[in-house]
């Protein structure tokens, strides 16, 4: 009996994570379905992120003193944190300004010590409550769009009009915790 538990609890287990996978992929195949970008452009920014990242995480400087964060959209680079001076924001520009296939780098980074761990979840559950509310508007092709939020204040990133811009914005304005909202879209017509 003990045998047949010992081979039979795994194989629930196993069982209970085909669901959960399928869903994962699922979701992550359903994301390149709807982005407009090309397969190659999303792949860049995804190159332009991790390339810009490892650079940021292994200057000593910035990596000891800073906390920055990096978010790329159709090859613009946005750049959030906390800096202590002036010299260590303009660092991380000039640290990824030669990476290839960026248009454009958004330094938002803020002159000021890091933002605590509890702060960081709290921007996770904004930027969560923000994505739900724009795929429950119907209208609003938030596929389009990302969503970065940083000690409060919400950037939002993509390809789009200006009139799904401009509602998106206004949803992102009602969800608590939201600071402030800066619009980084490029328009298309």
């Amino acid at each position: 009996m003990k045998k047949i538990l010992i081979v039979f609890i795994p194989l629930i287990a196993l069982n209970a994570c085909v669901p959960a996978a399928f869903v994962a992929g699922a979701t992550a195949g359903g994301a390149v379905i709807y982005d407009n970008r090309p397969i190659k452009t999303m792949w860049q920014d995804r190159n332009i992120t991790n390339r810009a990242q490892f650079r940021i995480s292994t200057d000593k400087e910035l990596k000891n003193k800073t906390n920055i964060s990096v978010a790329t959209f159709n090859h613009i680079v946005l750049l959030v944190g906390q800096a202590p001076t002036q010299q260590l924001r303009t660092r991380a520009t000039e640290l990824i300004k030669d990476i290839p296939h960026i248009k454009r780098i958004s330094n938002q980074i803020v002159i000021g010590q890091p933002i605590s761990a509890a702060a960081r979840s709290e921007d996770a559950w904004i930027t969560t409550k923000i994505k739900a509310a724009m795929l429950e508007k119907e209208g609003l092709k938030s596929t389009q769009m990302k969503v970065v939020t940083e000690n409060g204040v919400a950037y939002l990133m993509g390809l789009t009009t200006p009139s799904q811009g401009k509602l998106a914005a206004d949803i992102t304005r009602k969800i608590k915790g939201v600071k402030k909202v800066v619009k980084l879209f490029e328009y298309v017509h």
